[in-house]
């Protein structure tokens, strides 16, 4: 497998809109949550939500046929199954929740492209109410994150943070991070300079992003469509691989073989270990 872990964001990344806008204007509730925005967290509202349609005789059923009809970014599922095939650890790291992004990567299909889900944590209660928590319980404490455009229940900068202490350990070299909105700012931060960022072109993290490019030590590609992330990111996976191959070699080429004197049977020399 490629040294190479790509992040994506869910929401206007994978999918071409924001999941929980799309699922409470589809089950008719668009009124109500814009009643209750300006009174608590989005997350806090999300699982107040799921509980007044629950009320309104929606059922996890509908929630998950309207989930199954958003539309997606063109593309992207072939992107998502090209990377996965190079050998790339695919990973997703989002503000929105297990269960909306569970139930769409599996009517995709690439469910198992992706090893792994960062999100706001959900279930089904004995009641059929979807209930959906805080990535983080910043009803207890603060995630600890003073940049300001980092929700209160999530950082996603912090949970980069832990995945490249992680992959620190794996030997994985290079990540490349794929996102949209001002919550993407934080992880994008946090990328070091054999790293990559890919902002969505006129959104949030790439107004972000170009405002503060002395801050960030990744290379940046934008990309404003699905054909362009497509190009783009499978690009940058292959001149990586191309670049790993040829160490490879250069290292490779270092071992001579020695020719061996029969008559006098010498040792071989022990190998030294070679650094990379």
């Amino acid at each position: 497998m490629a040294g190479i872990v790509v992040v994506f964001d869910f929401d206007k990344t994978i999918i071409d809109l924001d999941s929980d806008n799309w699922v409470v204007d589809e089950l008719g509730a668009t009124d109500l949550f814009n009643q209750l925005l300006p009174t608590m967290p989005w997350n806090s509202l999300m699982d107040r939500m799921m509980k007044e349609l629950h009320e309104q005789g929606k059922t996890i059923k509908n929630i998950e046929e309207v989930l199954k009809r958003a539309p997606v970014i063109p593309r992207v599922v072939s992107t998502i199954k090209a990377a996965h095939a190079l050998g790339c650890d695919l990973r997703i790291v989002s503000d929105a929740n297990v269960f909306f992004i569970d139930t769409i990567l599996n009517h995709l299909g690439i469910y198992d492209c992706f090893t792994e889900i960062n999100t706001n944590p959900s279930y089904v209660d004995e009641e059929g109410k979807l209930r959906i928590l805080p990535n983080h319980d910043f009803h207890t404490c603060s995630h600890g994150c003073n940049n300001h455009v980092c929700p209160p229940n999530m950082c996603k900068g912090l949970v980069i943070e832990i995945m490249q202490a992680s992959l620190a350990k794996e030997g994985k070299k290079r990540m490349i991070y794929l996102g949209d909105g001002p919550g993407d700012f934080c992880p994008s931060l946090k990328l070091k300079e054999h790293d990559y960022v890919m902002p969505r072109k006129d959104f949030p993290a790439w107004k972000l992003i170009n405002e503060n490019r002395h801050l960030i030590k990744a290379e940046i590609h934008g990309w404003a469509n699905g054909e362009e992330q497509q190009h783009i990111l499978l690009q940058i996976i292959k001149a990586i691989i191309i670049h790993e191959e040829r160490q490879f070699l250069s290292v490779d080429s270092k071992f001579q073989t020695i020719p061996i004197n029969a008559a006098h049977h010498e040792a071989l020399p022990k190998a030294l270990p070679v650094r990379y």
